[in-house]
């Protein structure tokens, strides 16, 4: 049988394709067909939860399948939205709620929750703001036909350049962002654009005029590249997220420790303290595995965990893919210490390549792996 550590590597190696495999899958492509042709119809949150197959469609995608019976929890979550930081779902210790409810975010769009694209909608919205408030335009000009223009043309924006080569575009969404006075080269706005908003140091982040980044979180081909214009997270977010849930559901039938190392592999970007990990059983699990801590240590006061975990691994390491990797090679390897697939010769060498990395020695190591035979 194929080791833990084995089979990680053998979906990660090409990720893209293993999905794409998932996709292909008689009843996934069913599905995502049926959702994506219809989500778009949805106009309130009653109708949502209403559509029982839609419903458990985008809870499934978003880890919550287990809660699809729970309606009048998860309408209380969606109506009250994330805007105040006092909401039901910002309350909620897991976080899995407010990210389903930043996807179907019917507090924020109303009926348009679930066909909101950020690089059309939010840019209307603000050009036509300004035309009627601001007296942004001279008589000739006509906020009416520059916005039709703009609705009927942008969905085939695919790149940067073809933003930038389009001089009508590119002037309604400076000015829709009220930035039609800064003198901003091409090349200067190429790089506000490529750099996104995810990076502190970006230079749409760095700029002095707040607006850039506004202009840049809309227009985002940082993330979602020739997507960008059409983009519907309700829509997209949840089809992607979806295929990605089935396949590791699928990995974990075959191993659950495979499971935990493609939940955590996917999540560790997000991870930026040592509380998100105590937070999260599945994140908790994979990190105690790899410490070799025991399960019981989960009931022990949280800041004394917090403590402990911050004397084993810095959390920034979660932020390089390579340590995430180093780290999750040492979390398969115990994992398949508890749960063998392998023989004792094949994992004591795996636990002496991989021991260096976070603080156990090989000594030690071989030890766990006698006892634990």
């Amino acid at each position: 049988m194929v080791s833990t550590y084995a089979s990680y590597k053998l979906i990660t190696r090409d990720i893209d394709t293993a999905i794409s495999r998932v996709e292909k899958q008689p009843t996934v492509k069913r599905e995502t067909e049926y959702f994506l042709a219809n989500i778009g119809n949805v106009k309130s949150v009653d109708e949502f939860v209403s559509n029982t197959r839609l419903f458990k469609y985008a809870m499934k995608a978003f880890n919550l399948e287990d809660m699809a019976y729970a309606k009048a929890f998860m309408k209380k979550a969606l109506n009250e939205g994330l805007s105040d930081p006092d909401s039901f779902a910002n309350k909620l210790t897991d976080k899995r709620y407010a990210e389903f409810v930043k996807a179907f975010n019917f507090a924020a769009y109303g009926e348009d929750a679930t066909t909101y694209v950020a690089a059309r909608d939010a840019t209307v919205k603000n050009y036509m703001s300004r035309a009627t408030g601001d007296g942004l335009f001279p008589p000739t000009e006509s906020a009416k036909q520059e916005t039709a223009y703009f609705e009927t043309n942008i969905g085939k924006v695919q790149s940067i350049d073809d933003l930038l080569d389009d001089a009508r575009l590119l002037d309604y969404a400076l000015r829709a962002f009220n930035l039609e006075k800064e003198t901003f080269s091409r090349a200067q706005l190429f790089d506000i654009l490529s750099g996104g908003t995810t990076d502190p140091d970006s230079p749409a982040n760095k700029h002095s005029n707040e607006n850039v980044k506004k202009f840049a979180a809309a227009f985002d081909f940082a993330t979602l590249g020739e997507k960008t214009t059409t983009y519907v997270a309700a829509r997209d977010l949840t089809a992607s997220k979806y295929a990605r849930q089935t396949l590791e559901e699928n990995a974990g039938n075959e191993n659950e420790g495979v499971r935990l190392a493609l939940y955590f592999q996917r999540k560790a970007a997000d991870i930026k303290n040592y509380y998100a990990i105590l937070g999260d059983s599945a994140l908790s699990k994979v990190v105690r595995t790899a410490l070799g801590l025991p399960d019981a240590i989960a009931n022990a006061d949280v800041d004394q965990q917090v403590k402990l975990l911050q004397k084993k691994f810095d959390i920034e390491d979660f932020q390089d893919p390579k340590k995430v990797e180093k780290f999750l090679a040492r979390f398969t390897t115990m994992w398949e210490i508890e749960n063998p697939t392998t023989s004792v010769q094949s994992l004591t060498l795996s636990l002496f390549n991989n021991s260096n990395s976070f603080g156990i020695s090989p000594d030690t190591m071989l030890a766990i792996a006698t006892l634990k035979r």
